[in-house]
């Protein structure tokens, strides 16, 4: 019987072995058509980055984000969801009273695919006023590609201390 056992064992060695390494034959090649969708990914920051420093928050929010009841910020607790609710949120924390929207900047991006149709953007952002004040932060954000484009569907963000 252990006659019978030992080339049964062997053969299923042999063959997880070679499903495993034709797996990652087939990463290995998806990974230069992964390329250009993690530049599109970057692409949405970058024109976000663009519309803020224009003055152009209605554009900020429209090049980036998803315009649905469901888009979610997470920021310092506090929970905000919808597009509407997000747009009011940064026009009351950046543009009423005559405030100044900053000069935005995005660094140390980092886009991650998850699938064709789905990313991750990792990085830091920073304001810097010109008081000579700056604010800084990291942030998480999940993007979903849709009709339109690549559209952000959730943002995590920090303020620095």
């Amino acid at each position: 019987m252990s006659r019978l056992l030992a080339p049964l064992w062997l053969t299923l060695a042999r063959w997880c072995l070679g499903l495993g390494l034709c797996a990652l034959a087939g990463c290995a090649s998806l990974a230069p058509d992964a390329s250009p969708l993690r530049g599109e990914l970057i692409a949405v920051c970058r024109a976000q980055e663009a519309a803020w420093n224009r003055g152009d928050l209605e554009a900020f929010m429209a090049e980036g984000y998803w315009r649905s009841p469901e888009l979610s910020f997470f920021s310092g607790g506090s929970d905000t969801r919808g597009y509407d609710a997000m747009l009011a949120r940064y026009r009351e924390r950046y543009t009423e009273g005559g405030r100044e929207m900053g000069k935005l900047s995005f660094t140390q991006l980092e886009a991650l695919l998850l699938s064709g149709h789905s990313g991750l953007v990792r990085g830091q952002w920073k304001l810097a006023f010109s008081d000579g004040k700056e604010v800084s932060g990291l942030f998480t954000l999940a993007l979903w590609r849709m009709t339109e484009g690549w559209r952000i569907v959730h943002d995590h963000t920090s303020v620095a201390d």
